[in-house]
């Protein structure tokens, strides 16, 4: 019970950034719920498998994958182009409190000097940040490498 709990909690405050985000890319209004649902999911089915147990970074990979791939379907019945949704969708999930923290120690290094603990805590932001950041990206790209493969370039 108290894991749905946090689920929902997780899904409502995770779908105004995607709301947020397709505002300012003047994605249309009727368009805007399918950006709510779609990141309100994302964001609470990667808490889901960090909860079974699955690191972060792979959990947003196949999050990302699968919102791709769900957002392939939908877009096609809607007629409307797949990364206004997918990106829109994705933003919760961008690293910030890794990052953060990896600028945090780089800052906190220029100033005090580095010792082993603040460079350890700043490489290990910095990877976690980066390679979130590779799997929103790849994640993303996987649905259309293996769904548009056969369609022609020109």
């Amino acid at each position: 019970m108290q894991l749905l709990q946090a689920l929902l909690f997780d899904a409502f405050w995770s779908a105004i950034p995607a709301v947020g985000f397709a505002m300012i890319f003047a994605v249309p209004p009727r368009m805007l719920k399918y950006c709510a649902i779609g990141g309100a999911f994302a964001h609470s089915f990667r808490m889901l498998l960090i909860h079974l147990g699955i690191p972060i970074e792979w959990a947003t990979f196949i999050t990302t994958t699968l919102i791709g791939l769900i957002f392939v379907y939908i877009c096609r019945r809607l007629v409307a182009p797949r990364p206004v949704f997918t990106v829109a969708c994705i933003i919760p999930m961008i690293p910030g409190k890794f990052a953060f923290n990896t600028i945090i120690a780089i800052l906190t290094m220029n100033s005090s000097g580095v010792t082993e603990q603040l460079l350890q805590a700043g490489i290990e932001n910095g990877l976690k940040t980066l390679f979130i950041l590779f799997a929103l990206c790849f994640g993303l790209a996987v649905p259309s490498l293996f769904i548009y493969r056969n369609r022609p370039i020109v």
